[in-house]
């Protein structure tokens, strides 16, 4: 079991740095194509290749699948075209720690839907998480005036990812989680080429860079990742998936800098460590930590 837990664990480390890497790979890309035209044939793409893999387990959806699949699909819609948009005017580097604020957000969501208070740990890595969005985006002069629009829509966008997770929570229970997966990217694929059709010219760029950009986004960063998510969790404990989920947003910033040649500076990078310190503090609630006290003295 051990080996297991360290082979899903590593997959998860995988799934995060391809998830880190689409910031990269859709913010280069930009200058050639249109957003929500990447985001439709990413999601065609992936939505026809699960249909054709899983066709038996879509031909016995239900209709509460459907309208599951559905309301998830359109927070992720909502959740990707706020964000894909905010790339064009803020960094890829910026973007990919901003974007994880989702997870401190979740436990407030619930808190409103569910009427659980947030413990004390989610309180704590809220506060760390304003902090944090403070260092990335104000400048010494500490005027909010100075908020880039990219920020903006990204914290934004965070926001409808943890809706869109929290919506996945509540609509998983006792459902095909393939089957809700398909439904809302095909969901997420219609209202994308419809956004396209209506607000951005009908360019069909499809270079050799643009194809395989979509791919990348369409193979790896949809189908792969998330497929792989599903079967990884099975097998390692949630504090685990958090925290290495959550290096995406390292991930991120890395390749920002290295692929997109972006700067970080020192302000920024205490930022991104603020943060990253607020999502593990919220998701592992230092449980690790008693552990570890519990192995010494045992």
């Amino acid at each position: 079991m051990k080996k297991k837990t360290l082979y899903a664990d590593l997959a998860l480390l995988i799934v995060a740095f391809i998830w880190g890497s689409t910031f990269v790979v859709i913010k280069d890309v930009l200058s050639q194509t249109k957003p929500m035209g990447l985001m439709a044939m990413r999601f065609i793409v992936a939505t026809a290749l699960l249909s054709i893999i899983f066709h038996k387990k879509l031909k016995k959806i239900t209709k509460e699948e459907f309208v599951g699949g559905v309301v998830i699909g359109i927070f992720l819609y909502i959740a990707l075209a706020v964000q894909t948009i905010g790339l064009i005017y803020t960094t890829a580097a910026k973007q990919s720690f901003l974007t994880t604020i989702y997870v401190v957000m979740v436990p407030f969501l619930t808190w409103i839907i569910y009427k659980k208070r947030p413990d004390m740990y989610s309180m704590i890595g809220a506060f760390l998480a304003i902090i944090g969005i403070g260092l990335l985006t104000i400048d010494e002069s500490f005027s909010l005036s100075t908020l880039n629009k990219g920020d903006i829509l990204t914290l934004s966008c965070a926001l409808f990812f943890a809706f869109h997770i929290v919506a996945i929570e509540y609509f998983s229970k006792d459902k095909e989680p393939i089957v809700l997966s398909i439904v809302q990217f095909g969901v997420a694929a219609i209202l994308f080429l419809v956004s396209a059709l209506i607000f951005e010219p009908f360019t069909l760029n499809l270079n050799p860079s643009v194809m395989k950009a979509m791919l990348y986004l369409a193979l790896a960063g949809t189908v792969f990742a998330y497929t792989i998510q599903n079967v990884a969790q099975k097998y390692t404990e949630a504090s685990h998936t958090a925290i290495i989920l959550s290096l995406e947003s390292v991930f991120g910033s890395l390749l920002a800098v290295l692929v997109l040649g972006e700067t970080l500076t020192m302000k920024m990078m205490l930022g991104c460590i603020v943060i990253f310190s607020g999502v593990i503090l919220t998701e592992t609630k230092l449980e690790f930590l008693k552990m570890g006290k519990v192995k010494k003295y045992s």
